[in-house]
């Protein structure tokens, strides 16, 4: 996992020079108190699907992505438990109006704390439209995409892996789950989507299949 991030963030920034696409962005630095217990962000929580036409901030985006999947120990381990330590899963940020971040598809890189832009533009209303026309998609401010590729727990578990990457991808939703609720965000599991269609607008990689949609916003 570490060679695979490793050569997305190369990937990147050989691509930087002229080019808004592969773009390297850093994440603030994730505030610590949210001013709500764990016990009380567990029995707030709830799937919310209408949002308001309010933005997100960047801050708030950074402790979302955080909570699913950012690294919490000096030996790499991350805020969700994954089999093995083997980190099958690729979040992604399909952003329209969040503060001080330009609209556009974006991979989160755990290791740096950065977001790699895929692409830039609107692209909320063609994921409603692949997630069967889910208004809640297409009226957030923002989704977060959860992908798996499931060959890299498979090689250490076998087919026993698939089970774990579901598992894994449970864990990374419910923690999004809690901090929207911490910080006073919405938002839903999607699992009702066409996978090639999702996968073709994020350019996920050729082993990675999506398995979450999570819009997130105020509401």
């Amino acid at each position: 996992m570490f060679i695979r991030t490793l050569l997305l963030t190369l990937t990147a920034f050989a691509s930087c020079s002229g080019n808004p696409e592969n773009t390297i962005i850093q994440l603030p630095d994730m505030e610590q108190d949210s001013g709500i217990t764990l016990v009380e962000a567990i029995d707030a929580r709830r799937s919310v699907r209408n949002f308001t036409e309010d933005s997100i901030t960047l801050p708030e985006l950074a402790r979302i992505l955080h909570s699913a999947g950012g690294i919490t120990s000096e030996r790499g381990f991350r805020a969700a438990p994954s089999a093995g330590a083997t980190y099958p899963l690729s979040v992604f940020v399909i952003a329209e109006n969040v503060d001080d971040l330009e609209p556009g598809i974006y991979r989160f890189l755990p290791g740096e704390n950065t977001l790699m832009t895929v692409k830039t533009g609107n692209f909320l209303h063609d994921l409603a439209l692949a997630s069967l026309g889910q208004r809640c998609i297409s009226s957030a401010p923002a989704a977060i995409a959860i992908a798996a590729d499931y060959s890299i727990t498979t090689s250490v578990y076998g087919d026993r892996g698939v089970m774990y990457v579901h598992m894994e991808a449970g864990h990374v939703s419910q923690n999004i789950y809690l901090q929207c609720t911490a910080i006073e965000l919405g938002t839903v599991a999607v699992g009702a989507f066409i996978d090639m269609q999702v996968a073709d607008l994020l350019n996920l990689e050729e082993n990675e299949i999506p398995l979450y949609i999570m819009p997130v916003g105020r509401f």
